[in-house]
């Protein structure tokens, strides 16, 4: 960045300064914010539209946002400052083992998040989860559930549990993760594991 500014502005900076300055600026050192290359900002418009529509239409019935997680215990090796032609080495763990977790939330009782932990996901894990939804929410109340269109999400053993249990499958748009709030509740657990 110092070479970009003395090329282009002939402004010479030292490295303490350029922070200094950058700082000054309001400017702060952060990853950016990936959004997926494949969605389509049309179908996103139209599910936030037809989400509107359904949380004033819904007004007793609970709205779940659900999804799956699969963190790891392996060991997470980040970036740091490493003098330049030397490597530092990292004792990891040979450990690989990998969690199944299955949640929902409602955005009006985040305190009510339901999160179950399974040996694998499949359309199978759902249908159970389904169950424990309906008996958490009660057994009267038509429940909506946002989801990603993962294939175990639309199998027809799927689809056929949650018409049964009187809960109706709201799919996100493709490649849609910034749709879906648990979404948010998994980064927050994969960035303290």
């Amino acid at each position: 960045m110092i070479e970009y500014i003395w090329k282009t502005h002939e402004i010479r900076f030292s490295i303490p300064g350029l922070n200094k300055w950058l700082h000054q600026q309001n400017f702060s050192y952060k990853y950016p914010k990936g959004l997926p290359h494949k969605f389509d900002e049309e179908k996103q418009a139209v599910f936030i539209e037809e989400h509107t529509k359904l949380k004033s239409q819904a007004v007793d019935e609970p709205i779940l946002f659900m999804n799956a997680m699969h963190p790891t215990q392996a060991t997470k090796v980040s970036c740091g400052w490493i003098k330049t032609g030397y490597d530092k080495a990292l004792e990891t763990t040979g450990s690989r083992t990998r969690l199944n977790l299955v949640g929902a939330i409602d955005l009006n009782n985040l305190a009510a998040a339901q999160v179950k932990c399974y040996d694998k996901v499949n359309g199978d894990t759902f249908q159970h989860f389904f169950e424990e939804i309906r008996e958490y929410n009660g057994s009267d109340q038509r429940i909506h559930l946002i989801l990603d269109g993962a294939g175990y999400h639309r199998a027809e053993g799927v689809k056929k549990k949650a018409k049964e249990l009187n809960i109706e499958l709201h799919y996100l748009p493709p490649y849609s993760p910034n749709l879906n709030p648990i979404e948010r509740l998994w980064k927050i657990c994969q960035s303290d594991s």
